[in-house]
């Protein structure tokens, strides 16, 4: 009996087309587990920047205790400028740094609270020629304001990193892969709050 001449051929193209759809499988599969695995290391990038931003806010807050002590120790400083600092010390003190989003917000206006009085607190030592010219209050002006800048680059470097996460979450594929996943856009911090904005310009620059 002679076989029919397109069954081979039939089969051979069952197999191109299984092929393909495998081939195309694996790249969809490939693309899905890489964009998933991106958004995931931009959420711990996001993460680790945060956790910069708390590290620099406890260094400042361990620096407060020795300013006042200093300025105390010093001469009669406005005491209501050092009842403030105290204050907003201890508010910040009772606050964690929190994952929760909707809580992060009380936590940097709390923390953004503290760097105004302590701002102020600086601007007010400007009128005690005594007090600026001790070498311990000079050293811890250098250290507030090296605090003072390294907060701002880690808070510019979260804002980047939530904006390249977000951006990325919104493109195709991340805007499917994060759908079917549940992944959603991370707030972004303010590039700087109504405190801080309120916050007087200090100048660490010394005597005139």
């Amino acid at each position: 009996m002679q076989t029919s001449p397109w069954r081979p051929n039939s089969g051979r193209a069952a197999l191109v087309v299984l092929g393909l759809l495998l081939v195309l499988g694996l790249g969809i599969g490939g693309c899905g587990v890489s964009t998933y695995n991106g958004l995931v290391a931009g959420q711990e990038r996001i993460d680790g920047k945060f956790s910069e931003i708390d590290n620099q806010y406890k260094r400042r807050n361990d620096l407060i205790p020795q300013l006042v002590s200093t300025i105390k120790g010093s001469t009669s400083f406005e005491e209501g400028v050092l009842v403030q600092v105290t204050e907003a010390r201890a508010s910040v003190g009772r606050l964690q740094a929190p994952s929760d989003p909707a809580a992060q917000a009380a936590y940097l206006e709390a923390q953004a609270e503290l760097g105004g009085a302590l701002g102020r607190l600086m601007l007010v030592a400007e009128a005690y020629p005594d007090l600026k010219s001790t070498a311990a209050f000079r050293d811890l002006q250098v250290q507030i304001e090296g605090t003072e800048n390294r907060i701002a680059v880690a808070r510019r470097d979260y804002i980047d990193s939530v904006q390249g996460y977000n951006t990325r979450l919104r493109k195709f594929p991340g805007n499917l892969v994060g759908g079917l996943l549940g992944m959603e856009k991370v707030p972004q911090l303010e590039s700087a709050t109504e405190a801080e904005r309120a916050v007087p310009t200090i100048d660490f620059g010394g005597d005139e």
